[in-house]
Order: structure tokens, then sequence, then C-alpha cells
């Protein structure tokens, strides 16, 4: 007599529906349409919101090393700043078309993260924290000194940018730069959407989980950390060519410490580990700030720092859930 053996335990039934899971390509699709028609919406605001495109690419970045990987960092602004350098100095002594710059770009803050990260990523915790702030203010004291290449203090400028795709030239309006940082950042939200939910990115939460069990379970733990953090440079590396290419200026705050720290405070605000959090983050920052030092240039950090306190009392996630109450969504 022939006997079939019990379901697994947690297994859904025959007839139930397979779990679906939301395509990588949905939120990039969402994303743009949202950015098309704030561009639309506010054609006097355009610079605003190039900054925000450019911050959130930056954020995004972040969130790969701190909410994907689990890796607390403070020196994530030397990646962006090289890449900022970099595509400011190729546009000044080599070749100024953009995307070629951003190329540029990428592959110098993929660089750095490759170079410094196989050093770093020797160490965790405080240690770690502590070398990334090391490696940053490294790059902004040769930064400084080389004034001849960065321009010092004074900043690097007097480069100018060819027309886009050969055809659209960076206008005062701001519309070319807003729709070129929008459809850079639509890209790369695409591709790190895919990495993270690829098996390679789904390991690197596992070692953000409990990686002691994921070495025993015979997993690279360095390599796979070592190819995110070089994969999160690239990102950075993008937002810093963005920012030099579209302001035709790049500056020594493009290293500094306080882009990191801001940047690690937009996370925060928009929650860690889901991309989507960086972009919220960086949005809602970006326009508080904006609004509060319109406002009162002196006093705006008050705004902020109430904000932040509000956020350690009730995370991102508990809010969320509540405005899907109050929506009436499913609990």
């Amino acid at each position: 007599m022939a006997t079939t053996s019990p379901p697994l335990a947690g297994a859904a039934p025959s007839g139930a529906a397979s779990p679906r899971c939301a395509p990588a390509w949905r939120a990039p699709i969402l994303l743009l349409l949202i950015g098309v028609a704030a561009c639309a919406l506010l054609p006097e605001q355009l610079g605003l919101m190039t900054r925000i495109f450019i911050t959130a690419l930056f954020v995004l970045s972040l969130d790969l090393v701190v909410g994907i990987a689990g890796l607390a960092t403070l020196g994530h602004a030397a990646m962006f700043g090289m890449g900022a350098y970099a595509a400011g100095i190729f546009a000044m002594h080599v070749y100024p078309d953009p995307l070629v710059g951003l190329a540029v770009g990428i592959a110098a803050g993929a660089c750095l993260a490759a170079l410094s990260g196989a050093f770093l990523l020797r160490f965790q915790g405080f240690t770690f924290l502590m070398l990334t702030i090391a490696i940053s203010q490294i790059l902004l004291s040769l930064a400084q000194k080389a004034r001849d290449w960065t321009g010092g203090d004074d900043g690097l400028s007097g480069f100018v940018m060819g027309p886009l795709l050969g055809r659209f030239q960076f206008d005062l309006e701001g519309r070319v730069a807003a729709m070129y940082a929008l459809a850079v950042l639509v890209v790369l939200f695409y591709v790190a959407r895919r990495v993270v939910d690829s098996p390679f990115g789904l390991t690197v939460r596992g070692i953000h989980e409990n990686r002691a069990r994921m070495a025993a379970l015979g997993t690279p733990v360095f390599a796979r950390l070592w190819v995110l953090y070089a994969v999160a440079g690239a990102l950075a590396g993008a937002a810093g060519a963005l920012s030099a290419q579209t302001n035709a200026v790049v500056g020594m705050d493009s290293l500094s410490f306080a882009l990191s720290a801001e940047a690690l405070v937009m996370l925060i605000l928009g929650g860690a580990g889901r991309l989507t959090g960086a972009l919220v983050g960086a949005t809602v920052f970006t326009v508080l700030h904006h609004t509060a030092a319109s406002i009162n240039p002196y006093h705006w950090l008050f705004v902020v720092g109430a904000l932040l306190m509000g956020v350690v009392l009730v995370s991102p996630a508990k809010g969320w859930a509540w405005l899907r109450r109050r929506a009436g969504g499913v609990r």
C-alpha cells in the first residue's frame, strides 16, 4: 500500500499560490515617474531637485554598506569626494563629456573602495569605524596639499562640461542637470536593487545577521563584503561625479567628515536596509535643510535635531506601520 509523506513544516499547500516578489524594475520606474512629476510641477526648484537626486544616490550607496552589510562607517565621503575630483580633473585636463566623466568617477570610487576595503574589512566594530574616518581625513589632507590638481582650499573650478549625449547643453535653469541626475539615480537604483535581491545580496544579509554562522557554512565572508564595499564605492563615486558636473565646482567639503555624518543621519531618517529608505531620508533631510535654512539660516539645525529625536523615539518602521494602519492597510 502506497503511503504519502506529510508536507514539510512551513511548506505552502499544493493548491496555494506561491509567494510573489515585486520585480526589481517596479521601484525604479516609480522613482522615475515621481522625479519627472516633481521636476514638472516645481520648475523653479530644479536646482533643489538635482541636489536631492545626487544626495539620494550617495545615501543609497551608504545603505549598501550600513544597512545591507552591517558595516558602521563615518568615512563614506571619501568615495564621494574621490569621484567628484576625478570627474572634475578629467573634464578639465582630458575630455569634458559628461558620460565619460561619470564612468571615470564610478571607477575612481570603486577603486578607492576596493583598495581601502582590502585593509579595512579585516577589522570590525569600532576599529573599522575609526579607520574609515582616518582614510577620509588622509584624502582630505592630500587634496589640500595637491593644489595644482585640486585647487586646495579654494576648490576645483574652471572646467566646463560638454553637452550631454552631444546634444543637450547644461542650461542655467538646470533642466538638463536635473534630468541627467534623475536618470543616473534610477539606473543605479535598479542596479543596487538587483544586487541586493540576488543570491549574493542575500548572502551579505546573512553575514550581517550572523557572521560566525555564515563563515561556518563555508561562505567567503571577506570576499563578499569586499565586493559589496566596492559596489557601494562605485555608486558613491557616481554621486560625486554628478555633483562635480552639475555644479562645475568641487569643494573640500566633498571629503569632509560632516558629509559622511549627514548621510548617516539621512539613512537613519529613512530607515536602513531597505534601499527606498535611503531615498526617503535624503529627500526629507534635503527639503528640511533647504526650507529651514531659508527661514532661519542660523537655527535650522534645531529643527533637524528635533526631527532626529523623534526618529529615535519612534523608529521609521513603526512610523510606516502606523501610516498603513491609518490608511486602512493590513496590520
